[in-house]
């Protein structure tokens, strides 16, 4: 799960991607992810950070861990994206 967070750019380190799973804000088909969970096609993701929300549908897994920044933009679909203001918790 870190991993393809990190690799669809959906999170810019794996560091981080491995914090939110660790906190809870990463959910995988509305359940808490671990960082560790492997990642399929068709599984819908919801990320919430501290300034926004997105939630995406898988549509490809790659293959290795080396993804170019245009071909990461075909391995998810974004189903929404809002931004979280100071008094929406």
């Amino acid at each position: 799960m870190d991993l393809f967070l990190k690799v669809s750019r959906l999170c810019p380190r794996r560091t981080l991607a491995q914090e939110l799973c660790d906190a809870g804000f990463v959910l995988l088909n509305g359940r808490p992810a671990k960082s560790a969970h492997t990642v399929k096609v068709g599984d819908e993701l919801n990320i919430r950070r501290r300034d926004r929300e997105i939630v995406a549908r898988v549509l490809q897994a790659p293959e290795n861990r080396n993804v170019s920044r245009s071909d990461a933009g075909r391995l998810v679909d974004i189903l929404s994206e809002r931004v979280i203001g100071p008094l929406d918790d």
